[in-house]
């Protein structure tokens, strides 16, 4: 973890519980029907890549929402330790994801979710590290930003969760809840250390050599 980290944000008994919440339904319909989950990136599967971002900043638990070909992404991934969400209606949209995630964590002890996705490999450990740390309380609400234009990943505090459930839907995940909470939000730079890419079509694909 990045030196500057504050302490809050270290293992410890003070430090608050944020999980990790990694988006890796997606069936890459761009990309001829392979899941981004099993990308390979630097010789392993794309979705181990992201916990170990997820892990390296400081989230845990992590949970991981799987959608296309899960029971293929179970058996050829090493998910370790992760929660592994099963979303049978994720060929709705990242909301059903989103949802499918958010679910997961009621009743645990944790007061915010950093969620990421799966398919953006430049985003790394500082800068979700950097995301965390703008937390203050469950009502917290958190993205970062590139150039000033809200990106991923965001972080949602406990007591947003059940609003986003409600109206995360279709591909929009939580664009309307942070549309209607903007007074809330809190950006937090990152250009500096993170390109916020997706691999969605083809020539995409060179980024991950």
């Amino acid at each position: 973890m990045a030196a500057d980290t504050p302490h809050a944000l270290r293992p410890g008994a003070d430090r608050p519980v944020i999980a990790g919440l990694l988006l890796a339904a997606g069936g890459g319909r761009r990309l001829g029907g392979r899941p981004k989950a099993l990308l390979s990136y630097r010789g392993r599967p794309l979705v181990e890549n992201a916990v170990r971002v997820l892990r390296a900043a400081g989230c845990g638990p992590v949970h991981v929402v799987l959608g296309a070909s899960a029971a293929e992404v179970r058996e050829r991934t090493d998910l370790t330790g992760c929660v592994v969400v099963d979303n049978p209606d994720w060929t709705e949209g990242m909301g059903s994801s989103l949802r499918a995630g958010l679910r997961s964590l009621a009743g645990t002890d944790a007061v915010a979710a950093l969620v990421s996705l799966v398919d953006q490999p430049g985003i790394g450990a500082a800068a979700v590290a950097r995301v965390l740390a703008a937390y203050r309380s469950p009502d917290s609400l958190v993205a970062a930003a590139y150039d000033g234009e809200r990106g991923h990943p965001v972080l949602f505090g406990s007591a947003r969760w059940s609003d986003i459930e409600r109206t995360a839907t279709g591909d929009q995940g939580a664009r309307t809840h942070l549309r209607e909470h903007t007074g809330a939000l809190t950006l937090v730079e990152c250009a500096d250390i993170a390109e916020a890419f997706d691999i969605d079509t083809p020539p995409d694909l060179a980024r991950l050599a």
